[in-house]
């Protein structure tokens, strides 16, 4: 019985899905229909939530099978869980209509424009499923001056250019191919002179192949035959190198990966440049992020570098949690535990919040997907598209673009033709005794033909694992109860592989079962094939075999995401039916070689599969179709279509790239400590070029040797440090307010101990703090400290940097470097009406003048005032397109909004690149508690010093929500780089820390 309901629990979220979307698409989207929520009826609250058909399915399963899982899964969906995605749903309904009201002035003409963009989706091109626009001009190949450098990041699984260990575990599959295919794809588009896929190291012999420890693998030689040139992966620390965990254990690593990725593509930068770009740094093309851990690792980097940054969701975490909901097996603490969701969730909408553009597989994924997302509203896009294409304000909201550019494959090993006649049948190959076979044929196909009676007839190919959403008792009671289509035709299941149905899981086993089931009630012995193994080499012949019987395939999954099996088909020649609801529809729009139907009509079925099967000129048309258009799903195609997309999208994104200090020569002991973690690649003087004779690893090892050859040359000169030129940062970053949000005299002990012990040569002071400027000179002047001793001084929370070794200037580079998506002077009345919680008083939060310039908005929070949290102001925001940066400072009782790039720990980023410091020789020191940017300042390869006693009042209270994540997701509190020191208000040894940490 368990097994039964597992089956049923399937079917019956898949019916949900379908129902949600077509609730979507009947919507009215002009009103706001609240009254479903707060209906005290609880029959009419059904009705409203689920349409007769699955009210009355689930009655029926509910009466029939009286098993605590199922009812227990009907309850959860109807009751526990809808009020709160109600009120949710309800915040972004007033989001969508105050951003709507804003935007209320377009003029007709506008409107009309927009309203003929497909509904908000790229304008479209007659059956080309990539949708590119009419005023986007397409990516040419013809231009050699382009040498791009361009960055993939996908940090989970085990990554590596052959022998893809793919199913190996959860998170080891489809993506990780992808992104390979994706690598060599564009370096062998011309134009692109580098691609690299930075991934995470992993070395731990025990557990996984030595292979993925390696810092750098080659995935395709540069055809120019140049040292740097080609695709290449990528293998940076992320976590514990000597252990592989999974990706939900990643999260707190993160930043480590950041700042490991931003070392390495500026000192690639450097490398390109020198080769390709006459001595000028070569920043990457654009940073793209595929999943929801490396689209945070991409925001980051965008943001430290100006480059436009590119997400691939591949699974969405809003998706899974509503689906774990529904299935109601685990509470929402229980999800969150399990699958860190609210992190991974807020890592989507961030990536959101960054990106330039979002690359999806089909519309289907924009429209109920990506839709469940609070930075994302398909009218709001369009509405904003229209408006920059008019020239019209946007008054500051943002939101990127989604284009659909399915996956790309691989079709050099398709070998059919145009027509059926030149290329035979299935009599050609076998006579009218099996016996009598004419040539050797593939063991699939023997293993296939032995359960039918006459294996001449066309064959109907379904290929899926057996899974209830893959509807297959549909597709079998559909053949078995119509005699014309048995007559024509046989069937064939490839199911997965099995050994004995019993030891499978639950809903595969039930699945299995009941076909079984099927074939007998119907007695379809002699008509369905249903083997019990196969190879994935072999699932091409198979392919060929159902197209050699003038076959059909058919996917008649409930939804259906993308559909590969559906391209897999065209490209051998196969005619197919396919689900109406997902992917397939902008697949069979592209090839035009099939009909679709609705899963849950078997009639439907019937006579889709009849009609393909018995009219020879329809299913021969089709052939053709899918053939001639199978190109569009090419890697070539492909990459065609993503470069320009980023190319349209980079032509209306002002980027401002940074200049980098030149480095003086470092000691070999210094500069080569971690020579073997090195992972790019170096043009050195004298050494021979790439030719395709040495192996990566011998070329490796010759470049290392060349570099310790070339430094140990130089020797130790001496070099002249002076601020903007220095060899590591001490960085005072602690937050010394008290209660009252006043600066306490920790801050001046502080700095006065900062001061005494660092003297202007290798090292450079920083100050990084939520003070204005005017607040920080008078709070320096109060210590008696010269702001002219500080190589750079960071203030309003990360928004502005100024060095007062050139009269207290303000870096212009770093403002225009921070300024994407900044909504400015357009927000200052929404967020004190958006912080306040409702029935607050108006003055509870107003805004503080004097702390404001350009690049922040400052408002003063009375002590007692109640304020959303950050988390849920941010949310609010999101909902209305609007993108920034939120910091609760001075004890909570000052609100700081900056620029979604700007931030302290960004700001020290950008120092980094700016002035050549790496990371790893930076000491930050904080107190033990905070302003709410306070957990980024403690994650990286940083060196954080946390100066207990220092600070007495901190913000964090106001940072998140309790049914958000947790602050051990956020960074690696137990990691070697954060170390600990005691303070009194009167004294802090600075000096012992310092010397602790070999800087003094």
């Amino acid at each position: 019985m368990a097994a039964v309901n597992e089956w049923l629990n399937g079917y019956l979220e898949a019916i949900l899905d379908v129902g949600s979307s077509v609730r979507k698409k009947k919507k009215n989207d002009d009103k706001v229909k609240i009254a479903k929520f707060e209906e005290d009826n609880n029959d009419a609250r059904v009705e409203k939530l689920f349409n007769p058909t699955t009210k009355y399915f689930v009655e029926e399963v509910v009466n029939s099978f009286d098993e605590h899982d199922l009812y227990r899964t009907w309850v959860k969906i109807a009751w526990d869980d809808a009020q709160k995605l109600a009120r949710r749903r309800l915040d972004r309904e007033k989001g969508r209509n105050d951003a709507a009201n804003d935007l209320s002035e377009l003029s007709e003409g506008e409107k009309e424009k927009g309203d003929a963009n497909n509904n908000g989706l790229e304008p479209h091109v007659k059956d080309d499923i990539s949708r590119i626009s009419s005023e986007m001009q397409l990516w040419s190949e013809d231009d050699n001056s382009r040498n791009l450098y361009i960055v993939l990041i996908s940090i989970h699984g085990l990554v590596r250019g052959d022998n893809m260990e793919l199913g190996r575990d959860s998170d080891t599959g489809g993506q990780v191919k992808y992104v390979v295919e994706l690598a060599r794809a564009l370096a062998n588009t011309k134009g692109i002179y580098r691609v690299d896929l930075l991934t995470r190291q992993i070395a731990s012999p025990g557990e996984v192949d030595s292979s993925y420890g390696e810092p750098i693998e080659m995935l395709s030689c540069p055809s120019d035959g140049s040292d740097c040139g080609g695709a290449y992966i990528i293998r940076l620390p992320c976590g514990p190198r000597d252990k592989y965990i999974p990706k939900e254990s990643l999260w707190p690593h993160l930043p480590e990966f950041v700042d490991g990725s931003l070392s390495h593509i500026v000192n690639m930068a450097r490398v390109l440049g020198e080769q390709v770009n006459g001595g000028k740094p070569t920043w990457p093309y654009v940073i793209h992020g595929h999943y929801a851990d490396a689209g945070e690792v991409a925001a980051h980097l965008s943001g430290a570098l100006n480059v436009p940054m590119v997400l691939t969701g591949h699974s969405l975490g809003r998706n899974k949690f509503e689906q774990l909901l529904k299935q109601g097996r685990l509470s929402r603490e229980a999800i969150n535990a399990t699958y860190k969701i609210m992190r991974r969730i807020e890592a989507e909408e961030f990536s959101v919040d960054a990106a330039e553009m979002v690359v999806t597989s089909t519309r289907q994924e924009i429209e109920e997907q990506w839709g469940l997302y609070d930075g994302y509203d398909l009218k709001l896009e369009r509405k904003l598209r229209v408006r920059r294409r008019r020239g019209v304000s946007c008054l500051g909201r943002h939101m990127p673009r989604m284009v659909v550019i399915p996956p790309g494959m691989d079709f050099s090993y398709v070998t059919t033709q145009d027509t059926v006649e030149g290329e035979g049948d299935l009599k050609s190959l076998i006579g009218s005794n099996r016996a009598q076979s004419k040539m050797n044929l593939p063991p699939i196909w023997s293993e296939i033909m032995r359960f039918f009676t006459n294996p001449h007839k066309p064959t109907i190919l379904a290929l899926s694992r057996p899974d209830p959403k893959k509807n297959v008792m549909t597709l079998l009671k559909a053949f078995g109860e119509c005699q014309a289509l048995r007559k024509l035709a046989n069937l064939t299941l490839i199911l997965g592989n099995r050994d004995d149905i019993e030891e499978m899981s639950n809903s595969s086993s039930t699945v299995l079962t009941m076909v079984l089931k099927l074939i007998d009630k119907y007695d379809l012995y002699g008509q369905v094939a249903y083997p019990k193994h196969h190879k994935q080499s072999e699932v091409p012949e198979i392919y060929r075999l159902a197209a050699k019987t003038k076959g059909v395939f058919i996917n008649p999954a409930l939804v259906e995401p993308f559909g590969l099996t559906l391209i897999e088909a065209a490209a051998y020649g196969l005619p197919v039916v396919a689900t109406k609801n997902g992917g397939p529809v902008d697949i069979l729009k592209a090839l035009n070689n099939g009909l679709l139907i609705d899963p849950h009509d078997q009639k439907a079925i019937e006579e889709a599969l009849l009609k393909l099967v018995a009219d020879k000129n329809l299913w021969l048309e089709c052939r053709k179709n899918g053939l001639k258009n199978i190109h569009r799903f090419s890697w070539p195609e492909h990459c065609r279509n993503y470069l320009s997309h980023v190319e349209h999208g980079r032509n209306r994104r002002s980027t401002s790239l940074l200049e980098i200090t030149p480095i003086a020569e470092e000691p070999t002991s210094d500069s080569l400590k971690d020579v073997e973690d090195i992972s790019f690649r170096f043009s050195t003087e004298g050494d021979s070029k790439l030719n395709g004779e040495t192996d990566p690893a011998a070329r490796q090892k010759q470049i290392i040797e060349a570099i310790i050859s070339r430094v140990s040359s130089t020797g130790n000169s001496n070099n002249s440090y002076f601020p903007g030129r220095r060899e590591s940062l001490v960085v005072v970053a602690a937050d010394c307010y008290d209660n009252d949000g006043n600066l306490a005299k920790a801050f001046q002990t502080i700095i006065l101990n900062v001061m005494k012990v660092v003297r202007p040569g290798r090292i450079g002071v920083v100050l990084l703090t939520g003070l204005s400027l005017q607040e920080t000179i008078e709070a320096l002047n109060s210590c008696q400290v010269n702001i002219e001793e500080f190589d750079a001084v960071v203030c309003n929370s990360g928004s502005e940097m100024y060095y007062p070794w050139k009269d207290l200037m303000a870096d212009a580079d770093y403002e225009a470097h921070v300024e994407y998506a900044w909504p400015g002077e357009n927000i200052s009345s929404t967020i004190p009406r958006l912080a306040r919680i409702d029935d607050e008083e108006e003055n509870d939060i107003v805004e503080y003048a004097s702390a404001c310039s350009s690049r922040c908005l400052s408002y003063s929070l009375k002590p007692e005032a109640k304020t959303r949290k950050i988390d849920e102001l941010r949310q609010r925001l999101r909902m209305r397109g609007l993108r920034c940066n939120l910091v609760y400072t001075h004890a909570g009782v000052r609100l700081n909004v900056v620029p979604l790039f700007a931030s302290r720990k960004q700001a020290l980023r950008y120092l980094s690149v700016r002035w050549g410091i790496d990371l790893a020789k930076v000491v930050v020191f904080v107190g033990e508690k905070g302003d709410t940017d306070y957990e980024e300042l403690m994650a990286g390869i940083q060196k954080t010093v946390v100066l207990r006693g220092a600070v007495e009042c901190g913000s964090e209270r106001l940072l998140r929500s309790e049914d958000s994540y947790k602050r051990e997701d956020v960074f690696f509190q137990d990691s070697p780089n954060i170390v600990y020191a005691e303070m009194s208000y009167e004294d802090c040894d600075i000096s012992a820390v310092l010397k602790h940490l070999k800087l003094s």
